[in-house]
């Protein structure tokens, strides 16, 4: 579903990315891991079409990128960051602030069809917030606004689910809550969606999740089957410290030696 060969990107003479080459199969969930500044959030940039390598070639969906109209491909991308819910209009109601993502637009100018406000509904009802549906978008904590921005990119039912590190700023409470949302959407659409997912922790990586990418200063360090890259070597090279790894409910628990 994913196809990156030999990327490199280079902006202001620095070089971000270095011969990157991935492939991401359908039926796998991933998790891109790495330091700051390591290349992470342009790797995904890469993949939803917002930035264009240097060099090398950029295949999602089975389409070629460069050769595709991008507004056609990012229908099938829902792609969730913390930029995005910056611009997203704290006035507007809960539901209404989901019901755009059938469209992708920030707001609605017009009626809106009956059809999606019932979408919307049910979408939050999945993430366990159809009680909040009239309240402004302004009102819900941080955790609940990721939540609604959850249900907005599922409007659309994407091929492809790109998060941008969704529990940032969260408490314990709010991540597992999170997380468990996104283990159950993601199982929900396992054969026909897949999950990319940015983190800086390990413990986020739920059951869901079955393959990562290791990314240190713009190189590939490792990529394939969660439990053959997230040992205490690998990830030594990624982040130079020595480190155990514990797994427990299928998901892994690092500790700094």
């Amino acid at each position: 579903m994913i196809r990156m060969e030999e990327i490199t990107f280079i902006r202001n003479k620095r070089t971000i990315l270095d011969n990157i080459n991935l492939v991401m199969e359908k039926g796998q969930h991933w998790v891109i891991l790495g330091r700051n500044g390591s290349g992470k959030t342009t790797l995904l940039e890469l993949m939803t079409g917002y930035q264009f390598p240097s060099s090398g070639k950029v295949q999602v969906l089975g389409h070629r990128y460069g050769q595709v109209d991008l507004r056609e491909v990012r229908k099938e991308i829902g792609y969730i960051s913390q930029s995005l819910i910056e611009r997203l209009a704290l006035k507007d109601p809960v539901w209404e602030v989901v019901a755009t993502g059938e469209y992708a637009f920030l707001r609605f100018y017009q009626t809106i069809d009956p059809a999606v406000i019932e979408k919307a509904e049910e979408l939050l009802r999945r993430v366990r917030l159809h009680h909040l549906k009239d309240q402004p978008f302004g009102t819900l904590s941080q955790g609940e606004r990721k939540k609604v921005v959850l249900a907005r990119a599922l409007m659309a039912n994407p091929a492809l689910l790109v998060m941008d590190e969704m529990c940032s700023g969260l408490d314990l409470y709010e991540r597992e809550k999170l997380l468990q949302d996104i283990g159950e959407l993601g199982a929900e659409g396992s054969s026909s969606r897949m999950m990319v997912y940015v983190t800086h922790h390990l413990e986020e990586i739920i059951p869901a999740f079955t393959h990562v990418a290791l990314i240190e200063n713009g190189q590939l360090v490792a990529a394939g089957p969660k439990k053959e890259v997230l040992t205490p070597d690998l990830l030594k090279r990624a982040y130079d410290l020595e480190v155990d790894i514990e797994w427990s409910h299928g998901r892994p628990w690092v500790k700094a030696l």
